[in-house]
């Protein structure tokens, strides 16, 4: 199956898609086991290229972004992922990014996520029970997995290049294996994934992020906080308004933001902002409702700039959002 998405869908166990998404919340719908919301950072109407893989307790996930994004969210209580970027300097997975481009992150349960994916970046994940994978890696590689894992962790760099061709391997061959073989299927995956990732090295020693970088990241999560408290309660902040929530100065939160999103903090407010309107005008009717009162909403007094740079966001005018 190859399509463009334009509505939201239900994928059944051990089935394989490979879609071009147009629209944010439908990435995120696109991997419903796990909480997340995402916003579009860069334009087009053509998002991401997403291939998936779902075996029902176990999924594979490859995207290769046309346009930067930002994914937020929380993993559940039972799963796991392992993932990895390439082709990108500018990937930040919450705290750890930058140099990590060539890593592999594991993200146990109950984790709370920040990711930036510039445009051109390809990512790659797989999802499953995290009891069963850390039984089977720590039978594999005491040394490293014998341990309680509770938080973010980055992997060794060479792991990278044995977890990738595996995802590519179990992808590419997934639509010729027999769906009534999924349960074998999951157990051969979850034990081809533990070996990829458990070589046991010398100088296997998990990475963590520098100081400046959990000080940027530790800045923007609480001015991302703020903004949606105001959002929340229709107030559009400024930037002296963020300056003044958070504790630091405009230069200190723009060097924070260069850091966590690769642009200005008026940048990206602004783009939170048109994600939000996107959002509430995909959800309403032309009876109830119309784009002036929804921008305006959302602080958007220029009405003319405004339906530009919707537009050259999204790939299409704000009226034909709400018209769909």
């Amino acid at each position: 199956m190859n399509r463009h998405v334009g509505a939201g869908r239900v994928q059944q166990s051990g089935s394989l898609s490979s879609e071009v998404v147009g629209d944010a919340s439908l990435q995120a719908a696109m991997q419903p086991w796990i909480e997340m919301e995402c916003y579009q950072l860069s334009g087009g109407d053509r998002l991401s290229k997403v291939d998936a893989l779902d075996l029902g307790h176990q999924q594979i996930v490859r995207e290769r972004q046309m346009a930067a994004i930002q994914k937020l969210g929380i993993m559940p209580a039972d799963r796991c992922t392992l993932s990895y970027c390439s082709e990108s300097q500018d990937f930040r997975f919450s705290e750890l990014g930058g140099g990590a481009a060539e890593a592999v992150f594991f993200m146990p349960a109950h984790t709370e996520f920040d990711i930036y994916v510039p445009c051109g970046a390809q990512t790659a994940y797989v999802s499953f029970d995290q009891n069963a994978f850390l039984a089977a890696a720590a039978a594999l590689s005491p040394e490293l997995w014998d341990r309680d894992v509770t938080s973010l962790q980055q992997l060794p760099t060479a792991q990278r290049f044995a977890l990738k061709p595996v995802l590519d391997q179990w992808l590419a061959v997934a639509g010729k294996v027999v769906a009534a073989e999924g349960g074998l299927r999951e157990t051969l995956l979850l034990h081809h994934i533990a070996q990829a990732v458990t070589v046991v090295r010398d100088d296997a020693v998990l990475a963590a992020p520098s100081i400046e970088r959990a000080r940027a990241y530790s800045v923007c999560r609480t001015a991302r906080a703020y903004v949606e408290e105001c959002f929340a309660a229709d107030c559009v902040p400024t930037v002296v308004d963020i300056c003044r929530a958070v504790g630091v100065s405009e230069r200190s939160l723009q060097y924070a933001f260069q850091a966590y999103v690769d642009m200005s903090p008026l940048s990206y407010l602004r783009l939170c902002r048109l994600n939000r309107v996107r959002a509430v005008l995909r959800e309403a009717s032309v009876e109830a409702t119309t784009v002036t009162a929804i921008a305006m909403r959302f602080g958007f007094l220029h009405l003319g700039r405004f339906a530009i740079d919707y537009k050259r966001l999204f790939g299409q005018s704000p009226s034909v959002t709400l018209a769909s």
